[in-house]
């Protein structure tokens, strides 16, 4: 009969590999957030768009 897994090591082998992907997302975004900072662009700005038709409104009159 085969060994049943050791769940307990499984569930802290995906422990660590999920903090370690949090902090490796955390480092990236805070990377880019000071390479925006240190840039001396001007803000974007978005421009108002007009609002698209809705389905109900589109339609011909049967």
């Amino acid at each position: 009969m085969a060994d049943a897994p050791d769940y307990k090591a499984l569930y802290f082998e995906l422990f660590r590999a999920s903090e370690q992907a949090a902090r490796i997302l955390l480092e990236a975004q805070q990377k880019a957030e000071e390479q925006i900072m240190e840039d001396d662009q001007p803000p974007m700005r978005l421009s108002p768009s007009s609002p698209e038709p809705s389905p109900r409104t589109s339609r011909r009159s049967r």
